[in-house]
């Protein structure tokens, strides 16, 4: 019982505390301040014309008959119609699948299959594995659409160009008949699962309100500030560490790259004044090799953000040296953004821990059981040397689920808190400090990797008996992936496989492996499990002897 009359706020607070409202707040404040710039282009966009640019696309897909709850798929690198396509759909009611590009035509199908997309918005240098995946997928989405297309592409036989799906629309809002509301689904984005099918993470309008307050609070971001992230906005990190998510909430500008390009990075960052630059680990050290060539003026960073991998102390140290002092390191997961963040004044005492907790959210360290889940209060002593499990609890980034998928969702889940599988130490200031993984999941080029899904493409080889696919540490990815493999047929080469994984339908190149060698028999359990822990040891001795044979 409240002790007051509660009802007009619950409903505004429900319908009006919207993403979207936010951002139309930002057109009517700035209309003619630039919102993206796309520099290899040369184009850019204020305010008003972003504005009108979604309405264009929203407009569009209402005229094929696309609204409330229906998937829009997007398979676009970071490009002006990324972001079109982050605001345009939700103004309809509709929801933006956010897909990797990298995917390989059968995984892309799977996921067509797995979504029912009304539309595919796609970027054109994936033109011809779309068209592929078209071809495998058993459900036709009603327009694919090609954007993007700085390549010149050729147009696959059905599809459409952008510029010519949206040249009838006009610029008006589009008009609707619901009400939005802050549980409304508006984002959904993939994160690895143990087979092909990716799990599905859903997120709500109010989901992304919060995930930019989070950005706007911890960097801090305000509308004079202009960034850039050199990572695929598909990836929460990506989207919502200085991407579309927080950058037009907050009325600020986004600078688009579509590939990683070191030294076209810092050119950039010099004449957009870029404020802020998001990267993994291994994109700052490429880049501050590439800065010591070019002593670019690099002053107006107010921050380097990374994420994705820990932070070593030494690299550290190296980069507030040749980039910035200014350093942050943001730790998390899809299905919660980031929950503990590491600040400058954190540094270099700090690095190679993943900092604090963030100021809305709660990171602990647990015990780990054979036969049960811990549970949220059964914490590891805070030592810097017990390992647990790392579980999170941030309710206003996340909704506690994956979409059609109930068991993974309740042992992800638990009274929560999202119980990440990755083991780490704490101490007393409550600092966390990633070790591992409790499964056999694999980390290369800031994607997520299971072994599962690779071992059984290689298994599809019909002179190869039996695989195992496991990680050694690499300087540029972070983990490469090994395959060991029993042949069936002792005529069996390691060409022949790295040719059939280049050819796979369902491996993407992030999974193909980059090292292959062929043993007798796997390392097992007595019941027959694969022991991943015991060949990821034999790998990183391998690698050092040189017996593992490289692509």
């Amino acid at each position: 019982m409240r002790t007051y009359d509660d009802s007009m706020f619950i409903d505004t607070f429900e319908h009006e505390y919207t993403w979207l409202k936010g951002f139309m707040r930002n057109v009517a404040r700035f209309p003619h301040k630039n919102a993206l710039i796309d520099p290899e282009t040369n184009r850019f966009w204020d305010y008003e014309l972003l504005n009108q640019e979604s309405n264009r696309l929203a407009l569009s897909l209402q005229s094929l008959g696309i609204g409330k709850n229906d998937i829009v798929m997007s398979a676009l690198r970071n490009c002006p119609e990324f972001a079109f396509s982050y605001i345009g759909p939700r103004k309809i009611g509709a929801i933006l699948l956010a897909a990797n590009f990298n995917l390989a035509a059968g995984e892309l199908a799977l996921l067509i299959n797995q979504n029912k997309p009304k539309a595919v918005i796609y970027s054109a240098n994936i033109a011809k594995i779309i068209a592929e995946a078209e071809k495998l997928a058993q459900w036709k989405p009603q327009k694919f659409i090609l954007a993007d297309n700085v390549e010149k592409a050729e147009l696959p036989q059905g599809h459409i160009f952008y510029e010519d799906f949206i040249k009838q629309a006009g610029t008006e809002e589009p008009k609707i008949s619901f009400r939005p509301h802050i549980y409304d689904e508006v984002l959904r984005l993939c994160t690895s699962g143990t087979t092909a099918l990716p799990k599905l993470v859903p997120l709500n309008d109010i989901n992304e309100v919060l995930s930019a307050h989070d950005v706007i609070m911890h960097y801090p971001m305000n509308s004079n500030d202009v960034t850039m992230n050199m990572t695929p906005w598909f990836h929460r990190g990506g989207c919502h560490s200085g991407g579309v998510c927080p950058v037009f909430y907050a009325g600020a500008c986004a600078v688009v790259m579509r590939k990683f390009q070191p030294t076209k990075a810092l050119e950039w960052v010099e004449k957009y004044k870029i404020t802020y630059l998001m990267g993994a680990p291994s994109n700052l050290a490429i880049l501050a090799r590439a800065q010591e060539k070019t002593k670019l003026n690099l002053e107006s960073l107010k921050g380097l953000v990374t994420m994705g991998a820990p932070l070593s102390k030494v690299d550290c140290i190296r980069f507030m040296e040749i980039l910035t002092p200014n350093i942050f390191n943001g730790y998390g997961t899809t299905e919660t953004f980031w929950n503990s963040f590491l600040r400058p004044y954190n540094l270099p005492d700090g690095a190679g821990s993943v900092g604090a907790s963030c100021t809305d959210d709660e990171v602990r360290v647990v015990k780990v059981f054979d036969d049960r889940k811990a549970e949220p209060d059964e914490t590891v002593e805070k030592d810097n040397q017990s390992e647990g499990e790392i579980i999170i609890h941030a309710p206003e980034k996340t909704t506690f689920t994956y979409i059609d998928d109930p068991k993974m969702s309740a042992e992800k889940f638990y009274k929560g808190w999202l119980y990440t599988g990755d083991t780490g130490v704490w101490n007393q200031d409550l600092i966390v400090t990633v070790r591992g993984r409790k499964d056999d999941m694999i980390i290369t080029s800031a994607e997520n990797i299971y072994p599962t899904q690779i071992e059984e493409a290689i298994n599809e080889h019909p002179k190869v008996k039996d695989t195992i696919v496991t990680s050694v540490p690499d300087k540029i990815r972070g983990q490469a992936v090994v395959a060991y493999v029993v042949p069936a047929d002792k005529s069996l080469t390691i060409k022949e496989l790295f040719d059939f994984c280049t050819n796979h339908k369902m491996l993407s190149a992030y999974k193909r492996p980059r090292y292959f060698a062929l043993i007798d028999e796997l390392p097992q359990t007595a019941t027959g499990k694969k022991k991943h822990f015991e060949i990821k040891k034999r790998a990183a001795e391998d690698l050092k002897k040189g017996l593992l044979k490289k692509d």
